[in-house]
């Protein structure tokens, strides 16, 4: 009998030492991750108890406010689809995403000194508040990148290179927030995919905007190819497989290969660099991290470096093959050769106050990555001053400033090619880095070059 007893007890101590360390387990290691989880039912609570803050944009523009009708708190978005999928929704069915899921705890007035003050107003039967989010967003550039898209699916982004701050991060087809209960049943069944976030979570072969990132590979590796000639004709063969190029270019050098986008010259730059120095290259951009913007963001791929055959190698350094991007990391790239060869990281969030106005984050320029040496970059650059000057990127260009680019029309295996464009302006000191994506519409330099100049005429005329 006291043996059987003096089991029974080892095993309820057992089960209690689980239980404790389970319990433990789940505040601390996943207490965080819990605590922000868009389905958690304490936010629900304290969207009916607290008045919401209010999200603006860079200049004090009304991105996302609530209004109290009745007793009910309404959230209102004010530019629709514009912002959706930078702002992201509230549902009490749906769950919560985008900025206002990331921001719920200052917006909900749970942090900081508001944390005090709502329990004392909620004692004394007072309305109880949330603080502000101003975005580094503006939202008139917001607006103009997505009327540039004109309803075609893609992307744009738009930021400064010295900061980091991002000035439009559109995605397109989009859907309006303030309906989102009423839309999604056909918004998760739309083949179009307008909850994607294609700025930032879509996966795209990137063309000949990667020959950026080829490039930067090859110089690191061999210095040297900054002076060599390449004689292109029309194609080049790679184990017997044949890679075409836009037009015979006959004799080019560095500068002019990438200004007149020579498939030939970058695949070859592909191999003779070999597949470690190009795979280094593609880290040393970042390409395949998240950059820490505060929304998820899916990491550019490519086939591993061990795997990486010839033929492979030759088709990832034309930004083809397996190699798969988002515009944000593309805008990135550009942003590394406007920085002299240093990413900045990229941010969305300029400061958040409480309900009193206190700062309780300010958003500030961090040095991310170092992609490539200053010389590096300043050839790079001169290729593609190039490119808008005379090259396949002429429609870039801006009245009275020097535009730098580069375009790419990708192939991929749904249809028409990918139309892109990446570049900065002014080229001699870069305040603005773009990328534009167009999926399925051609020519990079006949559809996306133009959106990109006309998005940086519009940024540099309101004192970008």
């Amino acid at each position: 009998m006291k043996q059987n007893i003096k089991k029974l007890g080892i095993l309820i101590i057992g089960l209690l030492t689980v239980l404790v360390l389970y319990l433990s387990y789940l505040n601390v290691v996943r207490g965080s991750a819990i605590a922000a989880n868009p389905f958690n039912r304490r936010f629900q609570e304290y969207e009916a108890q607290v008045r919401r803050g209010t999200i603006y944009d860079i200049n004090g523009a009304v991105l996302a406010k609530t209004n109290l009708t009745g007793d009910e708190n309404k959230r209102v978005y004010p530019k629709g689809s514009e912002t959706a999928h930078l702002l992201g929704y509230i549902s009490e069915r749906y769950g919560r995403a985008g900025l206002e899921s990331v921001c719920d705890r200052y917006l909900l007035g749970m942090e900081g000194a508001d944390r005090i003050r709502n329990y004392i107003n909620k004692l004394l039967g007072r309305e109880q508040l949330g603080g502000d989010v101003t975005l580094t967003i503006d939202s008139y550039l917001q607006g103009v990148a997505m009327d540039l898209l004109g309803g075609r699916r893609g992307a744009v982004v738009l930021l400064d290179p010295r900061t980091g701050a991002v000035r439009a991060l559109a995605s397109n087809p989009s859907y309006d927030p303030n309906e989102l209960d009423e839309l999604w049943p056909q918004l998760v069944e739309d083949e179009d995919s307008p909850l994607l976030n294609r700025a930032a979570q879509g996966a795209y072969p990137p063309g000949s905007t990667f020959k950026i990132v080829t490039a930067a590979g090859a110089l690191a590796a061999k210095p040297d190819a900054a002076r060599k000639t390449f004689k292109c004709q029309g194609f080049i063969e790679v184990n017997g497989y044949r890679l075409n190029d836009t037009s015979v270019h006959g004799e080019v050098n560095f500068k002019r290969a990438i200004a007149v986008s020579c498939n030939s010259t970058f695949a070859q730059l592909g191999l003779d660099q070999g597949a470690q120095n190009f795979s280094r290259a593609f880290k040393a951009f970042g390409v395949d991290q998240d950059p820490g913007i505060g929304i998820p963001v899916r990491p550019g791929t490519m086939a591993a470096a061990d795997a990486m055959i010839p033929t492979e190698l030759a088709s990832s350094a034309i930004g083809q093959g397996e190699v798969l991007v988002s515009p944000l990391h593309m805008a990135l790239v550009a942003a590394a050769v406007a920085n002299k060869g240093e990413i900045m990281g990229p941010y969305l969030i300029e400061t958040v106050k409480d309900s009193m106005g206190e700062v309780l984050q300010q958003g500030s320029a961090r040095r991310w990555l170092n992609a490539m040496t200053p010389e590096i970059s300043g050839t790079i650059k001169d290729g593609m001053v190039d490119a808008v000057k005379y090259g396949t990127a002429t429609a870039a260009g801006v009245a009275g400033v020097q535009v730098a680019g580069k375009t790419g029309s990708a192939q991929n295996p749904h249809g028409q090619t990918h139309a892109w464009f990446i570049g900065f302006a002014p080229a001699d000191q870069p305040r603005l880095a773009v990328a534009v994506l167009v999926e399925n519409a051609g020519s990079g330099g006949a559809v996306a070059a133009p959106a990109a100049g006309r998005l940086l005429s519009a940024a540099l005329n309101r004192g970008y």
